[in-house]
C-alpha cells in the first residue's frame, strides 16, 4: 500500500513517542536502589623508622685447590687408621675398646722435589742424594704403603691358622696381636734403616742395581751390599744400616715382641740370621725387574709383598 509522505512523518512520530512512553513506563516498575555508602578505608600502618643498615661488601674467597700431596697424605692417613683401629678391637677382645685415634702420616710435603720411586727402583744411581727430611719420608711410604699392610695381615693370619697354640693365642685375638707386633717390627725397621742411621752416616738407603753388568758381577753386587754400599756423595761405604741397624732393631725387639729370649747367644744367633737373609731383599730388588719386564708383572706389587716376608720373617721367639 502507497503511504502519503505526510502521513509517513505522523507514523515516525508516533512510533517515537511509543518507545520514549515504553521506556517511562519500564523505568518507573523498577524499584529506586538506596545510595552506596563509601566503604571506610583503614588508616595506613605507622611503620617505625630505622637507622640504615650498610651491608658488608662480600670478599670472594678463592678455593683452595687440592695437590697430590694432600691426597697421598690423606689416603695414608685412612690405610694407618684402619690398620691400627683394627689391631685395637682385636687386642681389647672383652675388654672397652678405646676412643679411637688418628694417624696422620706425612707421605708427602709440597716444597720438596718429587721423585719418581719407581724410577728410582728402576735407575737409582741417577737420582740425587737424599736430605734427612726426605729419608724420614721414605720410611713412612714404606711403612703405611697398602701392599705393605696386607702383606702383614696376611702373613698374620696365616702363621696364626698354621699354629694357633704360639704365644699370640688363637683366632682374631691372636691375629691382632702377631699383625699389631708385625707392624712395629716394621716400624723400627724402617725409622733405624731408613732414616735414624742414613741420616747420621749420610749413607744411601736405596739398593743400587747393575743391570747392564755380567750375572756374575750382579749376583757378588747383591752380596756385598750387605757390608759396603754408597754413600749421599755416590761413593763406597760402609752399610751401616745394615751392620749397626740389625743389632739396634734387636735390642728393641726385645722389650715387646712376646716370647723371644733376651740372653746374649740367642741375640747374636737371631743377628746372623737376620744378616745372612738380607741379600735376598737385594736378590729380589736386582732381578725381579727383569722378570717382570717380560712377563708384565706389577713389579712394585709383587717386591712388597716378597720383601716383608723375607725381611721381616716371623716376629716370633
Amino acid at each position: 500500500m502507497h503511504v502519503p509522505g505526510r502521513s509517513r512523518e505522523r507514523y515516525a512520530a508516533l512510533l517515537v513517542a511509543l518507545v520514549v512512553a515504553a521506556c517511562s513506563a519500564r523505568a518507573q516498575d523498577t524499584p529506586p536502589q538506596p545510595p552506596e555508602s563509601p566503604t571506610p578505608q583503614a588508616p595506613a600502618p605507622v611503620v617505625p623508622t630505622t637507622p640504615a643498615v650498610t651491608a658488608a661488601p662480600v670478599v670472594a674467597v678463592e678455593p683452595q685447590q687440592t695437590n697430590s700431596c694432600d691426597v697421598r697424605n690423606a689416603g695414608g692417613g685412612m690405610g694407618a687408621t684402619a690398620a691400627a683401629r683394627a689391631v685395637a678391637v682385636l687386642s681389647a677382645g672383652s675388654a672397652p675398646v678405646p676412643a679411637p685415634q688418628l694417624v696422620s702420616p706425612v707421605l708427602c710435603v709440597p716444597h720438596l722435589p718429587i721423585i719418581n720411586w719407581y724410577a728410582r727402583f728402576l735407575n737409582g744411581p741417577q737420582v740425587k742424594a737424599m736430605t734427612p727430611l726426605e729419608k724420614a719420608h721414605l720410611a713412612g711410604r714404606n711403612l703405611v704403603d697398602p701392599f705393605n699392610i696386607i702383606t702383614i695381615l696376611g702373613e698374620a693370619g696365616i702363621s696364626i691358622a698354621a699354629n694357633s697354640h704360639s704365644v699370640y693365642g688363637p683366632g682374631f685375638d691372636g691375629w691382632g696381636k702377631y699383625s699389631g707386633v708385625s707392624f712395629t717390627q716394621d716400624m723400627v725397621s724402617e725409622f733405624f734403616g731408613t732414616f735414624l742411621i742414613p741420616s747420621i752416616f749420610r749413607q744411601d738407603p736405596h739398593y743400587h742395581r747393575m743391570p747392564d753388568a755380567t750375572i756374575k758381577r750382579r749376583i757378588f753386587h747383591c752380596i756385598d751390599q750387605i757390608a759396603w754400599t754408597q754413600g749421599d756423595n755416590g761413593k763406597g761405604m760402609v752399610n751401616y744400616a745394615d751392620l749397626v741397624g740389625f743389632a739396634l732393631e734387636d735390642g728393641v725387639d726385645d722389650l715387646y715382641v712376646p716370647g723371644q729370649q733376651t740372653n746374649l747367644r740367642a741375640s747374636a744367633a737371631r743377628y746372623g740370621t737376620t744378616l745372612g737373609s738380607a741379600p735376598i731383599d737385594n736378590f729380589i730388588t736386582e732381578f725381579l725387574p727383569d722378570i717382570a719386564s717380560h712377563i708384565h708383572v706389577r713389579v712394585v706389587l709383587v717386591q712388597r709383598i716378597i720383601n716383608q716376608v723375607a725381611r721381616t720373617g716371623s716376629p716370633g721367639p
